[in-house]
């Protein structure tokens, strides 16, 4: 059951009836239906991990009670240790279990030693990566002393499956989304409007974009090897496009969601592809994921390397970005994925410009060159390393690279459907406009300062056509799912 299905509409709209009609007068009975919801939804994507994710709650809800509860140090920091076991041991279990022996077993094959290793069947349950930090927040801030132990546990496993995010996020931190768990919500007409919004813009994304832009990059990145560097190049740009429109789009859903149901979760994009340098841009890409690694890795390596200087403050951004990485699967690709992304931060750490922000010009219609440029490079350099992102290996990575830098980066592109690429480029080009003008905003349908009724009418109705002409009835997976 994902966000754009028809199963999934008929549940949230008999969800939505029950929970604001039915049960708005009763808190209690507000977040056990949120949580019986939440179940249920995680079931029918995948219901033989159910328990693991209950197991994980329960697990994090009693060792926040008693990190909470014990004043001796030693057995506070034995509780927390447990609970990082708990949790990153169930990670890497499932996640990247395989992916260490195959691993093993490839270097000493290097010298020709075959240690004859087989891997284990295991399935990755869906959103572990999501739930699991979540969990692991919670009992860090316990323990540093940032957030309190809940013991409403329908109020934490709430927050630990809350359906509009369980899936791909955001990930909330404790802070944010348990305090409005424990008091009453209350729907407004505003917030209601623009949480549609919100929603009609992700579905526009991930159904119209995303998937259209899917259609390209499959079939170029199937047949690399066969076809010029001037298409490859179109399939590095379609690919980046893509991934953006899915999973922002996806974020949008979520976030929307949430709003309509009266909760505020963590935005998640904050137009990345505007971004002026690296660094801005992984401020502005996946939020949520990044703020969190930032604060839980980088901070506490940055500190212990902080004698070091220069060399020091890179060491913890590479060992960061590996970690970001890796998050994303079992693949050396993503390890190779994170460390080169690293490697993008040693002109703005030699040139002390780390911290500084470009001038972002908001009150302009227009770009200035210079911030054009720097908008243009730093999407250039992140469309050209989405490739590892993408590959199936690395050795495919760079067989994908030495055929876009040949001699046939100038030739006509060749592929199949060039109609198709050139409506979804002006659809790219449609959207990227509309996120410009509100690049302040939450999101880029935040046209509520628009006064004729009838002009933001025809907005929506708009884009619900587009959506439509590209047959809504089609039910593509999200990217982010498989993480």
């Amino acid at each position: 059951m994902i966000f754009n299905s028809v199963s999934f509409s008929i549940f949230f709209i008999v969800f939505f009836l029950l929970y604001w009609f039915v049960l708005n007068k009763n808190l209690k009975l507000q977040n056990g239906f949120i949580l019986a919801a939440s179940y249920v939804f995680y079931a029918r994507a995948d219901w033989h991990f159910l328990f693991l994710l209950a197991g994980s709650s329960a697990v994090s809800y009693f060792l926040g009670i008693y990190i909470g509860k014990v004043t001796n140090d030693r057995q506070k920091r034995l509780l927390l240790y447990l609970g990082l076991l708990q949790g990153l041991g169930t990670l890497v279990y499932f996640k990247y279990f395989n992916f260490f022996i195959t691993s093993f077993a490839n270097a000493f094959s290097i010298f020709h030693i075959n240690l004859n290793i087989h891997t284990f069947q295991i399935l990755l349950p869906l959103g572990i990566s999501f739930y699991t930090f979540r969990t692991l927040s919670y009992i860090i801030d316990i323990y540093n002393d940032k957030t309190k132990p809940t013991r409403d546990w329908v109020v934490f496993f709430c927050y630990i499956a809350f359906f509009p995010c369980l899936i791909s996020g955001p990930i909330d931190r404790p802070n944010l989304l348990i305090p409005q768990l424990e008091k009453k919500r209350n729907f407004t007409y505003e917030h209601g409007t623009d949480a549609m919004r919100q929603i009609l813009w992700g579905f526009f994304k991930k159904m119209v974009i995303a998937d259209n832009c899917a259609a390209v990059t499959n079939q170029i990145f199937d047949k690399y090897l066969v076809l010029p560097g001037s298409t490859l190049l179109l399939g590095a740009f379609f690919f980046t496009i893509e991934i953006y429109s899915d999973f922002s789009g996806y974020s949008d859903l979520a976030i929307g969601f949430a709003r309509l149901l009266g909760f505020n979760v963590t935005q998640n994009f904050n137009y990345p592809f505007f971004a002026q340098n690296i660094a801005d841009y992984w401020r502005r890409w996946h939020i949520s994921l990044t703020s969190w690694v930032t604060d839980y890795v980088f901070t506490p390596i940055a500190i212990a390397f902080r004698d070091y200087g220069k060399l020091g403050l890179l060491l913890a951004i590479i060992l960061n970005m590996l970690i970001v990485g890796i998050w994303h699967g079992a693949n050396w690709t993503f390890v190779l994925y994170g460390f080169v992304n690293g490697l993008y931060f040693i002109p703005l750490i030699w040139l002390g410009k780390l911290g500084g922000k470009k001038k972002s010009e908001h009150s302009k219609l227009m770009p200035s060159l210079a911030v054009l440029k720097n908008i243009l490079g730093t999407f250039t350099l992140v469309m050209l390393t989405n490739i590892i992102f993408r590959a199936e290996s690395i050795s495919k990575a760079f067989g994908y690279y030495r055929r876009l830098f040949s001699l046939s980066l100038f030739k006509t592109p060749v592929f199949q459907g060039k109609l198709d690429a050139a409506v979804t480029l002006f659809l790219i080009g449609l959207m990227f406009t509309i996120e410009w003008l509100h690049r302040e905003k939450q999101h880029g349908l935040q046209i509520d300062y628009i006064k004729s009724r009838f002009l933001r009418l025809g907005i929506y109705f708009s884009l619900m056509f587009i959506i439509f002409i590209f047959d809504f009835t089609e039910q593509h997976q999200f990217i982010y799912f498989k993480f």
